[in-house]
């Protein structure tokens, strides 16, 4: 069901985009009027780029953008090095670092409650050691015993338990979503969360402002107060040029009383549950997380919490099993983990790399966007190339045309070094799942792309030997009956478009 934009909010969206375009217009007319002034802010700026240049080669940065944007500031020496200034450099501002600071010294021993469980893990999975102990020692994200998977898809299923466990909260509810847009699905949970607030249970939201720009009024927060419902905006969106807005919170994170927990693909939006048609049907996947490492995912909220309200929380009276252990049983390792354009770990591609250079038999991924780098390209062929069996399933029905395109200029070298390539014919796949060797894999909402690489706030969870994985992989295999196989023959083009794809390779860290 799509509903119409309410005039209030179309009218603060084009205000926005209206007075970001005067900015842009009144720097381009300044830097090309003929005046001593423009002359000598010209000349000024010309150099400024060129030491801008001289840093970004100096940077212990990707190659690509390295080279995306040197190529970028010679195209355009007045305003690239500005132009970089306000796409790069990270939003360390105001309040940031002293919250930054304080949640990062508080949530170490949060983490830690429970003890760790990394010993009893590397007897179990030897091949698996090195993975598990970057993520709890590097980036500080602990492994989990006595914890439940379970694998949800498409984004229906995923609605109906989030439902059904949100009908069961008796402590707090904690959600934290890139889009929320009004329909079906967001009408049913908002009316539990009404229910649930009026009974006691603490009730909190965040969403990303960019990802539910024409979705939500500027004043949604305070009308979900009024319902006894905590909300915030993730750095809201202001009619000024500024690298802020550059990185979102791309989460989708759902924690019922520390004891349940969700992530994955899934938005709270009617295309992600098929009962609106927005390119075919949606295919998406999310996880469900029972027992010990629900926690993690708690404190990845009350983190995000933290950052966008200032508030000093207690994360302790959060934890769910202070006075009784807890009885979920032991079902594999999970290790949920969170990635932020704030740190200097990549830790979501750290995840996906890991798991392709351990592949000993096949690794399976399902993926919307694949734009990646060097590394991760010479990655895959690598694998494939040493007889691991490769298949990456992207969509056949794009969502953005370029995007989809610049994906597409990947595929022939992928499919030369023998990695298969399918398209979802049925519609559009969101999923963004990792399998491999029948005994690991990630569900999460981390893309392949530049932007949830290196840009956003994102998360999922590492499964080891949990029920789980069988799932991802049989939900796998059974999408290729549904997909397209692409040959190195399919990937011919015009000479135009293979012009078109190698400008958007070019510029692909910039999508």
């Amino acid at each position: 069901m799509k509903k119409h934009i309410h005039p209030p909010l179309l009218w603060r969206r084009i205000v926005i985009i209206v007075l970001l375009i005067l900015q842009l217009l009144l720097i381009v007319y300044t830097l090309l009027s003929r005046s001593m002034v423009s002359t000598a802010v010209s000349s000024g700026l010309g150099l400024f780029s060129f030491f801008v240049c001289l840093y970004i080669i100096s940077r212990r940065d990707k190659d690509a953008y390295k080279l995306t944007w040197v190529f970028l500031i010679m195209l355009f020496p007045l305003f690239g090095g500005v132009f970089y200034l306000l796409c790069r450099i990270r939003p360390f501002y105001g309040r940031l670092p002293g919250v930054i600071a304080r949640t990062d010294e508080k949530i170490k021993s949060a983490y830690a409650i429970g003890g760790s469980v990394c010993d009893d893990f590397c007897i179990h999975f030897p091949h698996h050691a090195a993975k598990a102990k970057y993520l709890e020692n590097a980036t500080g994200f602990p492994l989990y015993d006595n914890t439940q998977t379970k694998y949800l898809t498409p984004g229906e299923e995923k609605f109906r338990c989030l439902v059904e466990e949100l009908q069961k909260a008796e402590k707090y509810i904690f959600l934290e979503y890139f889009i929320i847009r009004e329909g079906i699905m967001w009408d049913t949970i908002l009316d539990i969360l009404k229910e649930k607030a009026a009974q006691g249970v603490k009730v909190r939201l965040i969403y990303d402002d960019f990802g539910c720009f024409f979705l939500l009024s500027r004043d949604y927060p305070a009308e979900l107060k009024k319902y006894g419902i905590e909300c915030v905006a993730f750095n809201p969106l202001r009619p000024v040029l500024s690298a802020v807005q550059n990185n979102r919170d791309h989460r989708k994170i759902a924690v019922i009383d520390g004891k349940v927990a969700f992530t994955g693909g899934i938005n709270i939006a009617d295309e992600y549950i098929n009962t609106y048609e927005k390119h075919g049907h949606w295919k998406d996947a999310s996880i469900m997380v029972t027992g010990r490492a629900a926690w993690s995912f708690t404190l990845m909220f009350l983190k995000m919490w933290e950052l966008c309200t200032g508030t000093d929380e207690d994360y302790l009276t959060y934890y769910p099993w202070i006075d009784i252990p807890c009885p979920t049983a032991k079902n594999g390792f999970v290790q949920p983990y969170a990635d932020s354009p704030l740190d200097s770990e990549n830790t979501g591609e750290q995840v996906y790399l890991s798991i392709i250079s351990g592949a000993k038999d096949y690794i399976y991924i399902n993926t919307p966007y694949l734009i990646i780098d060097n590394g991760m390209m010479a990655a895959l062929c690598h694998a494939a190339k040493s007889g691991v069996d490769v298949r990456i399933v992207t969509p056949h029905k794009w969502d953005k045309w370029m995007v989809h395109m610049t994906t597409r200029s990947y595929y022939r070298e992928l499919i030369q070094a023998g990695v298969k390539i399918y398209e979802y014919t049925k519609g559009f796949i969101h999923s963004k799942t990792f399998v491999s060797d029948d005994s690991i894999a990630t569900v999460g909402t981390v893309n392949l792309d530049y932007r949830s690489l290196y840009l956003h706030f994102e998360c999922g969870a590492v499964l080891y030997g949990s029920s789980a994985v069988t799932e991802v992989k049989e939900d796998f295999l059974s999408t290729l009956s549904i997909c397209q196989p692409i040959s190195e023959e399919d990937c011919k083009c015009s000479f135009f478009m293979k012009i078109f794809q190698y400008v958007m390779r070019l510029f692909a860290p910039l999508l």
